[in-house]
């Protein structure tokens, strides 16, 4: 990818955007882009050579690979979230594994120790990385929490809610939700089976408040939805 494209999309990525010109250009020349299809494995690196990864465009599953029956889904990321070795401590991660959920997913990527001297050499933006890696912390501790709290079905909702409002267009009286997620990705998301994912929609599509097919989850009532 040309130098001038990766210049233009770190220039609009909120952790970098706030970089001089000139430290921005030298930042691009480090960094690689990519594009990745669904459903290939987008690695971290090798050991002390990690990689961090920016998401540019596109979808991104984050597995947890440990040897469990079911697969686990930790994390399911929108641009622009960020992912890899987010401790910067060039620990490969063996029980974690990255995939793209849509066509044509673009990917910045950065090797560790390029990105730490980014960071040392412009420390006006450690604090927003700090902020953006505590953000994600938060996130998964929510999410340990309505394992234990919630019962499956609440799970489901409150997933799609938050589906809703980060990745939802409102069209008329509806939300419209690209459904790039299958049935066992939500049921590994919310840590319960395919078969109660799809018994629990269509309990939600029988009681009118979504409709739902391969492309598209239509979420009828968005005020029952906030």
């Amino acid at each position: 990818m040309s130098e001038e494209m990766k210049y233009f999309y770190l220039k609009n990525h909120p952790l970098l955007n706030s970089l001089p010109e000139q430290k921005l250009i030298a930042a691009s020349a480090l960094a690689k882009m990519k594009t990745v299809y669904r459903g290939e494995v987008i690695g971290y690196g090798e050991p002390g050579y990690t990689k961090i990864h920016f998401l540019v465009k596109g979808k991104v599953k984050i597995t947890d690979t440990s040897g469990m029956e079911n697969e686990l889904v930790k994390d399911i990321l929108t641009e622009p979230d960020i992912f890899g070795d987010l401790g910067l401590d060039g620990q490969l991660k063996t029980d974690e594994c990255a995939e793209a959920l849509t066509a044509n997913t673009v990917i910045c990527s950065f090797y560790v120790g390029d990105f730490k001297r980014i960071l040392e050499e412009n420390p006006q933006i450690v604090l927003s990385y700090a902020k953006k890696v505590n953000s994600k912390l938060q996130r998964l501790e929510n999410r340990h929490a309505d394992l234990i709290f919630l019962d499956t079905k609440d799970r489901l909702i409150r997933f799609i809610k938050h589906w809703a409002r980060t990745d939802g267009n409102h069209t008329g009286d509806k939300i419209i939700l690209n459904n790039y997620l299958t049935h066992s990705d939500i049921a590994g998301f919310i840590a319960t089976s395919r078969q109660s994912v799809n018994m629990l929609l269509n309990e939600l599509r029988s009681s009118d408040l979504l409709c739902y097919n391969r492309k598209c989850i239509e979420l009828n009532n968005p005020v029952a939805w906030n």
